[in-house]
């Protein structure tokens, strides 16, 4: 029987690191067809894109560029990075092509997006996923870039992360866990936990509080980001495979009603009754009127029901304290202990 493609990569990678030579671009893939890029090293070449919105001004993105040297890389624009179109950072075949070039650039290592806003589902008709697949690259973002981690992923089996962007500085918090995820990766790797908090009496940690919904532990693929734009991929040729994964779950400026409404979809689609368990990140700036479930009400009417382990307040999302979650890679989510545990390391 002829191998697919995904099968074809995953042996030849296989056996390039059996050969004890490195792999594309640095890359390795997994007996599963999981294709690992490169973790960032000093020197690299990081690639900025704005697949959806752009910065306001010019200067927004040439302290994006000074961001990426912050952090011992060499910086460079995509060709249409100060474009503007509207509320669209350029039009959709020039974001595309932006992001198409990217991957395919020898001279690029890894690619950081620099704001979310709206516009990356329209691309995703576009990207060239087989040379993505040949070209294997760090790609993070989250937000509206949701959209391209997913479909990336999907159809080519490449880890791609959900964390911080060029477009703001790096929490202490945030720089830690970019560290423990991207650069200096261990086997296990906690993440999400809230930063540390000095209680004293009268003080207690009252804004990043981690809640079991509901108990238990359970081990999955990283499936998810923001919880509006999962949603948009549903009934898509780009919709995630949520059978057995561990769902996580953010977003920004959405009432409880309206978290409530997009649950409900997912419930009402099947796929909340195929994952394992559920990480819900901060739901932040959501606005609460005097008519209205809280906002733990809204999940735990929806997810009790699943029984399966779900976790409420990781640091992910719209936040300025924020982890890094690699979408593919194992993970665990233990409920009874507040954690979410990356079961293998995302990069090479």
């Amino acid at each position: 029987m002829a191998l697919t493609r995904r099968e074809l990569i995953g042996t030849l990678s296989t056996m390039v690191a059996a050969a004890g030579m490195p792999g594309q671009a640095g890359a390795a893939a997994t007996n599963s067809g999981l294709i690992k890029p490169a973790r960032l090293r000093a020197g690299m070449t990081i690639g900025l894109v704005t697949p959806a919105s752009n910065a306001p001004e010019n200067e927004d993105l040439l302290a994006a560029m000074d961001f990426v040297r912050s952090l011992g890389f060499q910086a460079k624009a995509s060709p249409n990075l100060f474009q503007r179109n509207q509320y669209l950072a350029g039009n959709d075949r020039q974001r595309a092509e932006d992001l198409n070039q990217m991957f395919a650039d020898p001279e690029v290592d890894a690619i950081f997006c620099v704001r979310g806003g709206y516009g990356s589902g329209r691309l995703l008709r576009d990207l060239a996923y087989d040379s993505i697949a040949d070209n294997p690259k760090l790609l993070m973002g989250y937000s509206d870039i949701t959209a391209i981690l997913n479909a990336i992923n999907l159809r080519t089996g490449l880890v791609t992360f959900h964390g911080p962007m060029a477009g703001s500085n790096l929490s202490d918090y945030s720089y830690e866990q970019y560290r423990r995820v991207l650069l200096e990766p261990e086997q296990e790797t906690r993440v999400g936990e809230p930063p540390a908090f000095e209680t004293r009496p009268g003080v207690v940690d009252r804004e990043n509080r981690v809640t079991a919904i509901v108990k238990g532990i359970a081990e999955g693929r990283l499936v998810g980001g923001n919880l509006s734009l999962l949603v948009t991929l549903l009934g898509t040729p780009f919709e995630p495979d949520f059978e057995n994964a561990i769902l996580f779950l953010e977003d920004v400026d959405e009432p409880p009603y309206s978290v409530d409404r997009m649950l409900t979809h997912l419930w009402l689609t099947g796929k909340l009754e195929q994952v394992a368990g559920i990480a819900f990140g901060k739901f932040s700036d959501a606005d609460y009127d005097s008519n209205t479930f809280s906002m733990e009400q809204v999940i735990r009417d929806r997810c009790e029901p699943l029984d399966v382990p779900v976790l409420r307040g990781l640091m992910f999302g719209h936040v300025e304290d924020k982890t890094v979650i690699p979408l593919g890679v194992r993970a665990r989510v233990d409920a009874d202990k507040g954690s979410l545990t990356l079961l293998e390391p995302a990069v090479v």
